[in-house]
């Protein structure tokens, strides 16, 4: 692997002018992709193999034309302080708006009266109303004018008293991040060049990371309509390619520049700076590929979709930092340096050359990285144990886990869709936001009259419903819908057991009369997933848990570092999820984050925090564990090669974790729950693995296991590939190749794998 990357690396530096063009040339054409593509037209949820899932299916088969994709909307009014909504006059303005609705666009399917005697929608203190429009195109289709008449719709009502807010997803928009997500890209580029002392040296990964990431979203984009991709997939590519195309390109750069520091020609310092960091990019990008694409095994095609999206950004990041990288660092020149260096180099050149003496690379000298590594080491049981407990403290938040979908009821309180939200269930009652569909199968029934009777009647005896509907038969008679409007709020554990309840009688109902029941809607869909998640969580774990673990073990050639590294990344996601728990559920320091409304965490984020920050993890670890593996082979004992692995990875990992950091927390300011969320969640969970768990929990392990930490039975080692990540046979060969009197300025011959 080594040999192979030394190769790709050499080339790229001889080729910049070629390989540089070729990025360029796909960044237009995805540019252009994206820019030509049709906008996505859905943004479809489905969970198959869930009973709710099986009831929406059954709904589009037995009510056809009836399309579950269109937007919908809801337009809530409340009457003056003292006044009723029935008022004649109140009445008269309310009748108009939906005269107005009717008349506003023709992409509306139905716009209901609320003081229609079939189907009033009036609260029972008179106050309250609302007017249910929807639409036969998606919320993505809709156009300008479409939407202008739904906002603009109730002005004259405000103006004479009235309270009008809108809920729905009609007039949903893409999520916005904020002014926070550019303050994360120039908090990176401050830490670069602290890093690197040089504005080149540091605009080179921010550069190459957004050439990167430009590929990857503009892709996702050109195929969103094509691939019905989430309206999040592409924010969650770009927050995990941002981070990982920078750390990649910052460990080659930092890598690239120790080389140059002991005296190496340019071109020969890209091709080995890219042979051993890039060994390492190339495990690590394979974690996170491995973490993501597993996503799949839940079987959640949003959740697929996001997985792969995300793992082939990274993919690109990978390709970016072994290619454009050392192209761009053939561009760079002298200039990769810092002026100081680049200074005191030409004089110690300048002196060497004056007095005859031969120009020798500096004694390492020892920095922070070194001392903090001789501190840990001094004192491995107190560090260890100090961040174990510290973190396992933090982590006691998330045994209080509850998880859910968000829906209008997590909006700012400021949003309208909130606004609307709070003034029906202040009218209607807490459980009028998440009403409950019943679709009934009567093919196999003899009565089906009785049995709808007897279906709404059990049902209404349940003490968490408020009100059932009449049942609503199809044109063939063979299925029936009717809606449950439960008394406690959607995401309430009451409402998740009157779901469980209605599905036990359908299960007595067809043993008894062979009437099948289903529960679908918003609600019993969060519900099943929540439930999907919980179930998959743990053989996701094991899949990809496992996997890594047999990578890390052919990296590293060792049992117990890899399963170090493993119980490592457990304990700092469980301790990230008690602090999202603390935030976002509990409320704790949520002003500070925007969270104007805790609530339960996001169904989907325990597992995708699993498996980004797996991979995430896993780069830290790589990266820093391979500079002390390959120590090791190299002849320093444990000890020593602990801390030669902190003088050359402590610094760049500290910086490598700061800029994920920054990113990730750049998405706090998202005006989208869900990828707040997410943001702060990899930013803290990164900030434990990297600080805590690698930095002090890691080499205080391996300072306690001292040789037996590199131990791997003699069975395995032959069984185990060996990929040369520590390039310790490329070292030879080059050693050899110099010995026989060539140099690595004047060597031009391809090196094989």
């Amino acid at each position: 692997m080594a040999t192979f990357l030394y190769s790709i690396g050499r080339f790229a530096f001889r080729r910049r002018r070629l390989v540089a063009l070729v990025w360029v040339a796909l960044l237009a054409l995805a540019g252009v992709g994206a820019a030509t593509a049709s906008t996505a037209t859905s943004n479809s949820f489905s969970i198959p193999g869930t009973e709710a899932q099986r009831a929406f299916d059954l709904l589009e088969e037995r009510y056809p034309g009836q399309s579950a994709d269109g937007a919908s909307a809801r337009v809530v009014f409340k009457a003056p302080e003292g006044e009723k909504i029935t008022a004649p006059e109140n009445a008269a303005e309310v009748s108009g708006i939906v005269k107005e609705l009717k008349e506003g666009s023709d992409q509306i399917a139905t716009v209901a009266d609320p003081f229609d005697k079939k189907a009033p929608a009036v609260s029972q203190d008179g106050t309250t109303a609302y007017i249910s429009v929807t639409y036969d195109v998606s919320s993505f289709e809709l156009t300008e004018e479409t939407r202008d008449s739904l906002e603009n719709a109730g002005n004259d009502a405000r103006e004479g008293g009235m309270t009008v807010e809108i809920g729905g997803d009609a007039l949903m928009v893409m999520p916005e991040t904020g002014i926070t997500e550019v303050i994360g890209v120039v908090v990176a580029g401050i830490v670069l060049v602290i890093t690197f002392g040089s504005l080149v040296a540091a605009g080179l990964p921010l550069i190459t990371a957004l050439i990167g990431v430009g590929i990857g979203v503009s892709t996702i984009t050109a195929l969103a309509s094509v691939m019905d991709l989430g309206s999040t997939t592409a924010t969650l590519a770009m927050m995990i390619g941002l981070a990982v195309g920078i750390d990649y390109a910052l460990f080659i750069v930092s890598r690239y520049r120790a080389e140059l520091a002991e005296g190496r020609e340019r071109e020969e310092a890209a091709g080995r700076a890219v042979g051993t960091a890039g060994s390492a990019v190339v495990f690590a990008g394979l974690t996170v590929v491995i973490a993501l694409a597993g996503l799949a095994v839940v079987n959640i095609p949003i959740l697929t979709k996001m997985g792969l999206a995300a793992a082939g950004t990274v993919v690109l990041a990978v390709l970016v930092a072994i290619t454009l990288i050392p192209a761009f660092l053939g561009f760079a020149g002298e200039r990769i340096v810092s002026r100081k260096d680049r200074k005191a180099r030409k004089a110690a050149a300048e002196q060497a050359a004056a007095t005859g003496e031969v120009l020798v690379a500096d004694a390492p000298r020892d920095n922070g990285g070194t001392r903090w590594s001789r501190f840990v080491q001094r004192r491995p049981v107190m560090v260890l144990l100090a961040g174990v407990i510290g973190l396992g403290v933090i982590a006691i938040p998330a045994t209080s886990l509850e998880m859910g979908l968000p829906d209008d009821g997590a909006q700012p309180t400021s949003s309208s869709p909130r606004k609307a939200y709070d003034l029906l269930s202040d009218g209607f009652g807490p459980g009028f936001n998440g009403p409950l569909v019943g679709v009934v199968d009567l093919k196999n029934s003899d009565d089906q009259d009785a049995v709808l009777q007897r279906i709404t009647g059990e049902i209404q005896k349940n003490d968490h419903v408020a009100i059932v509907t009449p049942p609503a038969p199809n044109q063939a008679g063979d299925t029936a819908t009717f809606q449950v409007i439960p008394k406690d709020r959607p995401n309430s554990t009451e409402t998740e057991t009157l779901v469980h309840d209605i599905r036990d009688l359908g299960d007595t109902l067809k043993s008894e009369d062979g009437a099948e029941v289903y529960v679908t809607g918003a609600t019993a869909m969060n519900i099943d997933f929540s439930e999907k998640m919980n179930d998959a969580l743990l053989p996701y774990l094991a899949l990809v848990v496992g996997l890594a673990f047999l990578l890390l073990m052919v990296v590293f050639r060792s049992v117990l570092v890899p399963l170090k590294a493993a119980l490592g990344f457990l304990l700092s996601v469980v301790a990230a999820l008690g602090a999202v728990v603390a935030v976002f559920q509990w409320g704790w320091l949520g002003g500070l984050f925007g969270v104007e409304q805790p609530g339960p965490i996001m169904s989907v984020m325990p597992i995708l925090m699993v498996g980004v920050v797996f991979g995430l993890a896993m780069d830290y670890e790589v990266f820093l564990v391979t500079r002390m593996r390959e120590a090791y082979v190299h002849g320093e004992s444990p000890a020593q090669a602990i801390t030669t692995g902190f003088r050359h990875g402590a610094r760049v990992v500290t910086a490598a974790a700061v800029i994920m950091i920054a990113v990730f927390a750049g998405f706090i300011g998202s005006s989208e729950q869900m990828i707040k969320m997410i943001g702060f969640g990899l930013a803290i969970a990164v900030f434990f693995d990297a600080f805590v768990v690698r930095m002090a929990i890691v080499p205080a392990v391996l300072a306690l296991l001292g040789k037996r930490a590199w131990w791997l039975p003699r069975w395995l080692d032959r069984a185990l590939p060996d990929f040369d990540v520590e390039g310790d046979k490329l070292r030879k060969k080059l050693d050899g190749k110099a010995a026989e009197g060539g140099s690595g300025k004047e060597e031009r011959e391809t090196v094989s794998v």
